[in-house]
């Protein structure tokens, strides 16, 4: 189990435990768990902000020089959109696939088990089907684990691109990051329970906060590169 989480952001993933037991715990009134809940989402920020200068730092230093490719780009450059396509594409699959045949399913579920109005209710036009049935939460969290992909993917696609054309090496591992995590987020949040907590079941769902933020910290000493004319790190 993870811990709790404001919004869609995880707050206490470093307080993971089987016997459920977090950091919360440790908090006697609602002004202590605040307090706890805005530590932990200023260390998740710290910890991938200073991951991605520590990462342009060591590649600045440290990486070998490989030379321009196509456009006067880094030749490592197309990592970056090589892995976004691929994430674009497993984004239209995942809607096709997993949300198209998951409204079929809970509404063959739900006629079984004489819920009233299932076409109605869970029928396109409908984003997200009418009602607090098992079934009918169940469906929105299938739906939820693709919708929530476009709050963050579009402009994760911009700020990788700004930066890996200065700093390569470090946009890609954020962007590795940023899809390996987004796909177990995704995974975990379509569940058969409906339990929207369960998205952060894996361990490997944060990563998509942390790629991002850190993603965003390599755009724009990018960005600023490109400003005074060399890399800035």
């Amino acid at each position: 189990m993870i811990g709790r989480s404001i919004g869609n952001l995880p707050v206490g993933i470093f307080y993971h435990s089987h016997s459920h037991t977090h950091c919360f715990d440790c908090c006697c009134n609602n002004n202590g768990i605040r307090i706890v809940e805005t530590m932990s989402l200023s260390m998740i920020m710290a910890q991938s902000m200073g991951a991605g200068l520590v990462g342009m730092l060591a590649e600045s230093k440290y990486a070998p020089v490989l030379g321009a490719g196509s456009l006067g780009l880094p030749k490592l450059f197309g990592a970056t959109p090589v892995m976004l396509t691929g994430m674009s594409f497993w984004c239209l699959t995942y809607g096709f696939f997993v949300v198209g045949r998951g409204r079929t399913k809970f509404m063959e579920l739900a006629k079984k088990d004489g819920e009233k109005d299932v076409e109605e209710r869970y029928g396109l036009p409908n984003l997200y089907a009418q009602g607090t049935s098992k079934h009918a939460r169940a469906f929105n969290c299938y739906q939820r684990s693709h919708q929530q992909i476009f709050e963050t993917f579009p402009y994760f696609c911009i700020v990788s691109l700004i930066g890996a054309v200065h700093y390569p090496i470090t946009a890609g591992l954020a962007c590795v990051s940023y899809c390996v995590g987004r796909v177990a987020l995704s995974n975990c949040y379509a569940n058969e329970e409906g339990d929207p907590k369960a998205r952060y079941s894996s361990m490997l769902a944060p990563f998509m906060w942390r790629g991002l933020l850190a993603g965003i910290v390599v755009s724009g000493v990018s960005a600023v590169s490109f400003i005074v004319g060399k890399p800035v790190l």
